[in-house]
């Protein structure tokens, strides 16, 4: 029996391709082969992890070493002037979990005392950040808030007694359909908003 060049060509395609299918075949959860898996399995680096010798870093390690002075910011107090005589100490970390509105409620006080300047300041604060959902006067009928539905009126019986934690825990993380804001204002701009919020409590 002759078989040509051909013939037998044919004949290791169909084998090779019958081995491939077979193979495939054995595990179904195989992704079967990659090419360059590197390129898309790498080993990330992370900073207090080590899962072998970094050898960019002079002793090994994927951590590098902080700067000569660094202070942990939970441990870093920013103290700010109001109105030219009052000093507040403020904790810029806020370190009560966003499950934590009921412990935020028992035991925040507002660190910025009332005045005119700083209810004037969250006013600003508000009007810039707020009023687009919850109105001019807090009453739930911003522009956003029309469309977006469910935004609370702070003089109504429901939310007119929210106290300060309440009030800067909620602008913090977020409640119901309402979005964390603490990338947007930082904690002293929150107390005072807070300071404004309680005048929109009061529906004047």
């Amino acid at each position: 029996m002759k078989f040509s060049v051909r013939n037998i060509t044919l004949a290791v395609a169909v084998a090779t391709f019958s081995a491939v299918v077979l193979s495939s075949c054995h595990d179904n959860n195989s992704t079967g082969w990659e090419f360059a898996p590197n390129m898309y399995n790498s080993r990330a680096y992370e900073p207090l992890t080590q899962w072998r010798e970094n050898t960019i870093n002079p002793d090994g390690k994927n951590m590098r070493q902080p700067v000569p002075g660094t202070i942990a910011r939970t441990n870093y107090h920013t103290s700010f002037l109001q109105d030219d005589s009052t000093v507040i100490n403020d904790l810029m970390v806020y370190n009560l979990p966003a499950d934590s509105i009921a412990v935020a409620e028992a035991t925040l006080k507002n660190p910025i005392p009332w005045s005119d300047a700083a209810e004037t300041e969250g006013q600003a604060l508000y009007e810039r950040n707020c009023a687009h959902c919850h109105g001019e006067k807090g009453a739930g009928d911003g522009p956003v808030g029309k469309v977006y539905k469910g935004v609370p009126n702070y003089a109504s019986e429901a939310y007119k007694n929210m106290n300060d934690g309440h009030i800067f825990h909620v602008i913090t993380y977020g409640k119901g359909r309402m979005w964390p804001h603490a990338s947007q204002v930082n904690p002293e701009e929150r107390w005072k908003i807070v300071h404004y919020v309680h005048r929109l409590q009061l529906g004047n």
